[in-house]
């Protein structure tokens, strides 16, 4: 069948549909990375979303339970040059094609993929179009000069979690033979649902975390009922500013001066604004596997999905450190807090798919806990 990309500003591009048969509105976006699309598409940060993937074929290791980043696509439609007709990968269960109509995700193919980046890149992100179901372009264009921008919406709230639940299951993956030496009284973390990556949870666990995920208008009685060793704050969706529950919740957290906090893209941005600094939405964002960022003389390739970014003028440098620096755009890619075990990172250090390079932020989190019970065995001995 017959398919249509219209951008906002009137750009027609013509396809072949796949998977679901309709019409999908929303933010235009791309993704550099080679490989790992089931991960992107079941990422909850891409939610309201239209994925262009550049490398030049998709589908080729078909789908599979074990990779699932949620229960279902986040995405709202999928562009690409070239689809494989066939997978070709032992643990594939289905094709690409098959679970996105199954989902009801709309796909776009033999487009010019590399005229839809270039057009991102020099104008920005966009919102568009992606139909199957013979909607003229007209009627597309009115569609989506009628869509809200991404700025201004809190979409956390949509995606997270409406119920607490437990999580403790490790990554199945073979880098976690070296987390050998687990406490024998795991770490107690809460973590606030604003659209969160099953492979944070894994990580958090192979670390040595049970993790308990609360939805994301959860007030600070609640997470601090349950006692915890410290608080995640998850990637999500939307425009930071927009989620004022959760900026809410961490400035009620920041006034416990010895409670470890660790944010990861969405929350990283949360506890900036908690903070008292801003954001502002990046011209075309920052999705991929190859993210240089580092400070210090030390560099890590990272994963990201983001359109929003830290101001880092607006953080107080007397309380605030920034650790670091996308080294493409000097953005905030890291912060600290001077003199309180809180931090948070842009990227994402699970990088599941993607480079390993910044797992050990995990790592540091479970240290912030462990000097935490640390001090506190010590008053109690006092």
């Amino acid at each position: 069948m017959d398919g249509l990309l219209v951008l906002a500003d009137g750009t027609v591009l013509r396809g072949q549909g796949f998977g679901a048969k309709g019409t999908a509105i929303g933010e235009v976006v791309f993704n550099t990375g080679m490989s790992g699309y089931q991960e992107v598409i079941t990422d909850p940060s891409y939610t309201g979303q239209l994925i262009t993937f550049t490398y030049p074929e998709l589908g080729n290791t078909g789908v599979n339970q074990e990779d699932l980043e949620a229960d279902a696509p986040a995405v709202k439609a999928v562009l690409c040059r070239c689809l494989a007709p066939q997978p070709s990968n032992w643990r594939s269960s289905a094709t690409l094609e098959q679970w996105l109509e199954q989902h009801g995700v709309v796909g776009l193919k033999g487009i010019d993929t590399r005229a839809v980046v270039r057009q991102l890149r020099e104008g920005g992100a966009i919102n568009g179009a992606v139909s199957t179901d013979g909607t003229s372009p007209a009627d597309l264009l009115k569609q989506v000069l009628a869509a809200p921008s991404m700025a201004g919406q809190n979409l956390a709230e949509q995606v997270s979690t409406t119920r607490a639940y437990r999580w403790s299951s490790p990554t199945a993956a073979a880098f976690d033979q070296r987390l050998q030496d687990q406490p024998a009284d795991r770490y107690r973390v809460v973590a606030i649902d604003f659209g969160i990556k099953r492979a944070i949870l894994e990580r958090l666990s192979a670390h040595g975390c049970d993790v308990e995920v609360l939805p994301a208008g959860s007030d600070a009685d609640a997470v601090l009922a349950l006692k915890p060793d410290g608080v995640f704050l998850s990637n999500g969706p939307g425009d930071p500013s927009a989620v004022g529950s959760g900026i809410a919740l961490a400035k009620q957290l920041l006034r416990d001066p010895a409670l470890p906090m660790f944010g990861i893209c969405l929350g990283h941005q949360i506890l900036g604004l908690a903070l008292g600094g801003s954001t502002f939405k990046l011209g075309y964002g920052h999705r991929g596997l190859n993210h240089p960022c580092g400070g210090s003389g030390l560099v890590e390739i990272t994963s990201q999905n983001h359109g929003f970014a830290l101001d880092a003028n607006s953080l107080d440098p007397q309380r605030v450190a920034v650790t670091h620096h996308n080294l493409n755009d000097r953005t905030v890619a890291g912060l600290e807090l001077r003199d309180q075990p809180v931090f948070g990172v842009q990227y994402h250090p699970e990088a599941s798919p993607g480079p390993h390079d910044a797992d050990h932020h995990f790592a540091r989190f479970i240290n912030l806990m462990a000097s935490r019970r640390n001090a506190d065995k010590i008053e109690r001995l006092s």
